[in-house]
């Protein structure tokens, strides 16, 4: 399930809530029972490392066969 990161106009407070993608413009109250929040930009971090690298050439583009 989707988290979503929101900000607390009144309090300044910012939390996280996981709920389905089709609640993610749904209204929050922030923990501390406010009703005055927005949503927030979240990026997303994907890291790791590969296990084998990436093929190169091949293929007609790839190859250099093409004029």
């Amino acid at each position: 399930m989707p988290r979503y990161d929101f900000r607390c106009r009144e309090c300044g407070d910012t939390f996280e809530l996981s709920r389905p993608m089709a609640r993610a413009g749904d209204p929050a109250s922030c923990p501390q029972g406010h009703d005055d929040t927005v949503r927030l930009l979240s990026t997303v971090a994907v890291g790791g490392v590969a296990s084998a690298p990436a093929p190169s050439g091949g293929g007609c583009c790839g190859g250099g066969c093409c004029s």
